[in-house]
C-alpha cells in the first residue's frame, strides 16, 4: 500500500465574513480508510468535503488528493480530481425528472458517455449489490420511501467505480433500523469497489459501524485522530462529552460562554 495518503490536509482555513470555520485543519486519509469525521451541527464538516471538492476556496492551506494539490486547479484538472470521487448526499439528492436507474447512471451517461443501454445494465447491478429489485428501476424518486432514496443515491455514488466515496451524514432522517441497514451496505459497497471512505455524521452509532478510524471536529480543528476502537479511551474531554451524548462538559460552556 503506497504510503501517500489518499487525501492530505494541512492547516485548511475557512471563514464566510466574520464566521471562521475551518481554522487550521490537518487531516490524513490513508487508502482504504474508512474515516467519519464527527462533530456537532455547525462544525464545519459539510464545508470541509466542499472544499476537497473544490466547491468551495479555502483562504488558506492545502488540500493533496493522490499527492496533487487540490486547491487552485480548475477546469479539466478539477474535474478529474472529482471522477475520482463518489458522493452519497445527506438527503440522497436524486433528479426528481430522472427514473431510478437513470439517476444511478448518471455519471456513467453524462460524465464517462456510456450508451444508455449499457448504463441501465450496469445500474441494475449497481442496485442489485444495495438490495434494490429491477422492477424499482423505472420508478420515480417520488414513489420512493427515504432508506430506498438513500440506496439509490449509494448505487450511484459505487456506479462510477470512484477510488474515494464520501457519505454525508448517511443516516439522517432514517428510524434505527433502517439507518443500520444503510451503515452495511455503506460497509459492503465501499469494500465491493474498494474504495477510501470518508463520512461526515454526528450520529454516533453510525460512525461506530462504518468506520476504522474517526476524528473529531471542534472550533475548526481536528482534536483528535484515532482508530474507532480507541474512541472510547480518548482522553479528550470534549471527545468523551460528545460521544456519549452528555449536556455538561467542555462544549456546554463554550456554547454558554457564547450565548450567556
Amino acid at each position: 500500500m503506497s504510503d501517500t495518503p489518499k487525501i492530505r490536509i494541512r492547516d485548511l482555513h475557512m471563514a464566510f465574513g466574520g464566521n471562521r470555520v475551518l481554522q487550521g485543519l490537518d487531516l490524513d486519509v490513508a487508502p482504504g480508510d474508512s474515516l467519519v469525521v464527527i462533530g456537532g451541527s455547525g462544525t464545519g464538516k459539510s464545508v470541509l468535503l466542499k472544499c476537497i471538492l473544490g466547491l468551495l476556496a479555502p483562504q488558506q492551506g492545502s488540500i493533496q488528493v493522490d499527492g496533487q494539490e487540490v486547491v487552485g486547479l480548475r477546469g479539466d484538472e478539477l474535474e478529474a480530481v472529482r471522477h475520482k470521487i463518489g458522493m452519497l448526499f445527506q438527503s440522497a439528492a436524486l433528479f426528481d425528472s430522472l427514473s431510478v436507474w437513470e439517476n444511478v447512471a448518471f455519471g456513467l451517461i453524462h460524465a464517462e458517455k456510456t450508451p444508455r443501454k449499457e448504463a441501465r445494465e450496469v445500474a441494475l447491478r449497481r442496485m442489485a449489490e444495495v438490495g434494490l429489485k429491477p422492477q424499482v428501476a423505472d420508478l420515480m424518486p417520488a414513489e420512493l420511501s427515504g432508506g430506498m432514496k438513500k440506496r439509490v443515491g449509494l448505487a450511484r455514488a459505487i456506479t462510477t467505480e470512484p477510488e474515494i466515496i464520501f457519505f454525508d451524514e448517511p443516516t439522517t432522517g432514517l428510524d434505527p433500523i433502517i439507518g443500520a441497514m444503510i451503515d452495511k451496505l455503506i460497509v459492503e459497497a465501499t469494500r465491493a469497489v474498494g474504495a477510501t471512505g470518508l463520512t461526515i455524521t454526528h450520529d454516533m452509532a453510525s460512525a461506530r459501524r462504518i468506520s476504522n478510524r474517526m476524528a473529531m471536529l471542534y472550533e475548526g480543528r481536528i482534536i483528535w485522530d484515532g482508530l474507532t476502537e480507541d474512541v472510547d479511551n480518548s482522553g479528550n474531554p470534549y471527545v468523551e462529552q460528545f460521544i456519549n451524548g452528555r449536556a455538561e462538559g467542555p462544549i456546554e460552556m463554550k456554547i454558554q460562554d457564547h450565548f450567556g
